[in-house]
């Protein structure tokens, strides 16, 4: 399985695959690159692959429980990469459609 390729997290950290739009609308409508490649740019958010053994254990920073979980869709700050490993507390927040985000851009 692909996913077992992938970085193990370690400490604190989340282990997330950045969301990549339709290469087609719903319509049949072919998306040109240079759009899908703005989109990208533009969508901070992906899907939690994998956390390390710490994530969300420190009961001070995280009094209130996880901000989320694996199999979560998450929106983070800008990196760059295919992958990304980002801390515990870089989560921004969660969402249920990664596509919902795209028509605020």
């Amino acid at each position: 399985d692909a996913v077992s390729e992938l970085p193990e997290p370690v400490g604190y950290r989340l282990l997330v695959l950045p969301f990549t739009p339709k290469e087609k609308t719903k319509g049949g409508i072919i998306i040109a690159q240079e759009a899908l490649d703005k989109a990208r740019i533009a969508t901070n958010c992906g899907y939690v692959l994998k956390m390390g053994p710490l994530a969300y254990t420190d009961k001070e920073r995280f009094s209130s429980g996880p901000w989320c979980k694996k199999g979560d869709w998450v929106i983070f700050a800008r990196y760059a990469g295919e992958v990304r490993l980002l801390n515990d507390d870089e989560v921004l927040g969660t969402i249920k459609d990664p596509e919902s985000v795209l028509h605020y851009i």
